[in-house]
């Protein structure tokens, strides 16, 4: 059975918190403090329902944040337990967030990532998100970019 992904319930916030503390360790040296999801409130997301899982049976694997704003779907956060990541499990929460969007009735889905995140630049680069600008938050190097969605499903041919 494929992973599937369930909203979080407040009793989540520490598997939630420590996914994403697993899954951004490895940056806090590259950029020197911790990158911001590391910094973010997870109760009040949680509890706001902005905040996915990714299940595997019983197992949480990976972390979803969507955040819905006047003209674009904020995609927040994605996070992968280091155990699950190479498995295709991040392309598979970037296709569920994109899905989202357009069920929310948006036709632009954004996110940024921290300058010194080369590898996520790319990889977003190569999915169709293109960078829209730079700029310095909370003292973090951040790369804005964004994704135009059809509100029509990919898989079938428009007329």
């Amino acid at each position: 059975m494929p992973p599937t992904l369930r909203p979080a319930i407040p009793a989540d916030s520490p598997t939630v918190e420590a996914i994403v503390q697993s899954a951004y360790a490895p940056y806090i040296a590259r950029i020197g403090r911790k990158p911001g999801p590391m910094l973010d409130n997870y109760p009040a997301l949680i509890a706001e329902g902005r905040v996915q899982l990714l299940q595997d049976g019983t197992e949480t694997l990976g972390v979803l944040v969507l955040i819905p704003q006047p003209d674009a779907m904020l995609l927040d956060n994605v996070a992968l337990h280091p155990s699950a990541q190479g498995r295709g499990l991040g392309r598979l929460l970037l296709n569920a967030a994109e899905q989202a969007a357009r069920n929310a009735g948006y036709t632009t889905i954004r996110l940024y990532t921290h300058v010194m995140m080369t590898e996520n630049i790319a990889l977003y680069t190569r999915l169709g998100y293109h960078e829209t600008h730079r700029a310095e938050e909370h003292g973090l190097h951040r790369v804005y970019m964004s994704k135009p969605l059809s509100l029509t499903n990919p898989k079938t041919k428009s007329r």
